[in-house]
């Protein structure tokens, strides 16, 4: 099986936050030439690798 379909994105994560925060962020990526989601994950990635708990994807 290959990397990408053993890390495939099926679930999703309802995060509340105010209209400006929201839209600070959202320029911000874009101007960095990045997702909003792509950098989401990657500090719910940084998160979990800082606090030592191991991921639940095999």
């Amino acid at each position: 099986m290959s990397a990408k379909k053993a890390k495939k994105k099926n679930s999703q994560l309802i995060v509340r936050i105010n209209d400006q925060e929201r839209a600070e962020f959202v320029d911000l990526c874009e101007e960095l030439d990045t997702s909003a989601a792509r950098e989401v994950r990657r500090f719910i990635r940084q998160f979990v690798n800082e606090h030592n708990r191991p991921s639940t994807e095999e």
